[in-house]
């Protein structure tokens, strides 16, 4: 009876398909960027693993009475048509200029140079010229860089040209990315991945993101539905993935691990390290680190981890840009929520980030002025993420006038026309101040920076003032931005 029942469930079940790529990436030859692999193209694993290991169909049709069987290699892809694609790398002319370096210069595949067209980028960043030189040819590599100097692209560029050269495996199973990027905070990893996205959309490469705060049951319904070969991730929730056995690391060729000082900083460093041992050998993967600072502990992470990496530092031509106009005012503690008010709704200010030091500080001055009239929203690591992404859209749409983050939070945040930004609380790290001005003042527009020196926080402006290399002008506010908030009836 058991027989005859498997043989008519089994007519009716269809065969599993993953959704293809929409340009087959598979060159007569591996690149030679690939590290060494076993003879099956795969990389070493542990078998027992491997056996338990399962693709997403066979675990939901799995009958519950039955013993475990073992793992059936998926079906190799079946590429769809590729779409019919008219651009020609003649469309993209960039003219040879002195000092400058074009993505011309580098062998990049056809697909990620009609992206870089479609993004504006002519020219290569400095960063993104050193590092690139390196990287295609498989070097690990450690880069030194601030916030918008164009890392993020440098990486991901290398990754998609490594994956793009050599052929995936035939036997493959939906949770086993073949880049693993791992960035400290949500906001970071949902940009790193916007990036990807835009940067594959003629590749046929699938980017996922697996953040906390998230719908997990979702995330996962996405690795299930298609094979990952660019996975975004913060730590937390790709051990979740990882130790319930949803993703597997063994076949990893690339791992980029962004803002190491500041997983360092939080304390990601014991969950990076396990993350770490669920891939590959050093030896057979390419490792890419990046980091604003290099202290020793940093740099003892990149030894552990990377293969004679190269070095490549990127020193900003100002630490602070000349394009922001920089102010501090000297005022009382209990009188800084009535210039903040004051400020904002006096000179009709429309896109403003204000921060603070501590979350309770963020989520206080967010329900304050959105008691006062004054649309605002928090961004700090209480706030659920389906929230933060919402508030992160509605205040790049203009629909929001204020946001009020913490440094951890803020960090990533890239959004276009941000006229002001506000130190409530000055920061105990000086690089923070840098960090948290260069949110305004981007891409060449101007800028303004307004910080409250107040009795508790006003020790931190001399280190600040030394490491920005100037005096920043302390003055009085003028009476009529302290007149009191006016009560909302």
């Amino acid at each position: 009876m058991l027989k005859a029942l498997k043989k008519i469930f089994s007519k009716g079940e269809e065969p599993a398909v993953s959704v293809a790529p929409t340009t087959p990436h598979t060159p007569a030859s591996a690149s030679p960027t690939s590290r060494a692999r076993s003879s099956t193209g795969k990389s070493p694993r542990n078998t027992t693993a491997a056996a338990n290991k399962k693709p997403a169909a066979a675990r939901e049709q799995a009958p519950a009475q039955e013993p475990a069987k073992p793992a059936k290699p998926r079906r190799e892809r079946i590429p769809r048509k590729p779409v019919v694609d008219t651009w020609k790398l003649e469309d993209f002319v960039v003219e040879p200029a002195e000092g400058k370096t074009r993505f011309h210069d580098f062998k990049l595949s056809p697909e990620l140079m009609h992206a870089i067209h479609d993004l504006g980028f002519p020219y290569c960043t400095p960063i993104q010229a050193k590092v690139l030189g390196f990287t295609l040819n498989g070097q690990d590599a450690i880069g030194k860089a601030q916030t918008g100097t164009g890392k993020t692209a440098a990486f991901l560029i290398s990754t998609i040209t490594q994956l793009l050269q050599t052929p995936p495996p035939k036997e493959r199973y939906m949770g086993e990315p073949r880049a693993l990027i791992i960035a400290p905070t949500r906001e970071l990893v949902v940009q790193i991945a916007n990036d990807a996205a835009d940067l594959t959309k003629y590749t046929g490469l699938n980017v996922m993101s697996f953040v906390g705060g998230m719908d997990f049951d979702k995330q996962l319904k996405l690795l299930e539905s298609r094979y990952c070969d660019i996975l975004v991730a913060t730590p937390g929730r790709l051990l979740d993935f990882n130790q319930r056995g949803e993703v597997h690391l063994d076949m990893v060729e690339v791992l980029v691990l962004d803002e190491a000082d500041r997983m360092l900083d939080m304390g990601f460093i014991p969950q990076v390290r396990q993350i770490i041992r669920q891939t590959p050998p050093k030896s057979e993967r390419q490792t890419l680190l990046f980091s604003a600072t290099f202290t020793e502990d940093v740099l003892n992470l990149a030894k552990q981890w990377t293969v004679d990496p190269v070095t490549v530092e990127i020193e900003p031509e100002q630490v602070a840009s000349d394009t922001v106009e920089q102010h501090v005012y000297a005022v009382a503690g209990s009188d800084k929520y009535k210039l903040l008010y004051n400020l904002i709704t006096q000179n009709d200010w429309s896109r403003v980030m204000v921060f603070a030091n501590r979350k309770d500080e963020v989520r206080r001055i967010e329900e304050r002025l959105t008691r006062d009239g004054i649309s605002a929203v928090q961004m700090s690591g209480d706030v659920p993420q389906h929230k933060r992404i919402r508030a992160l859209e509605g205040f790049r749409e203009g629909e929001i006038r204020v946001m009020v983050a913490t440094d951890v939070a803020g960090r990533g945040i890239h959004v276009d026309g941000i006229s002001h930004v506000i130190n409530f609380t000055l920061p105990e790290d000086p690089d923070d101040y840098v960090h948290r001005i260069g949110r305004t003042g981007r891409a060449g527009a101007s800028g303004t920076s307004i910080s409250f020196a107040g009795e508790d926080d006003a020790f931190a402006l001399p280190p600040i003032e030394e490491l920005i290399g100037r005096k920043i002008h302390c003055e009085t506010p003028p009476a009529e931005l302290l007149k009191p908030v006016p009560r909302k009836h």
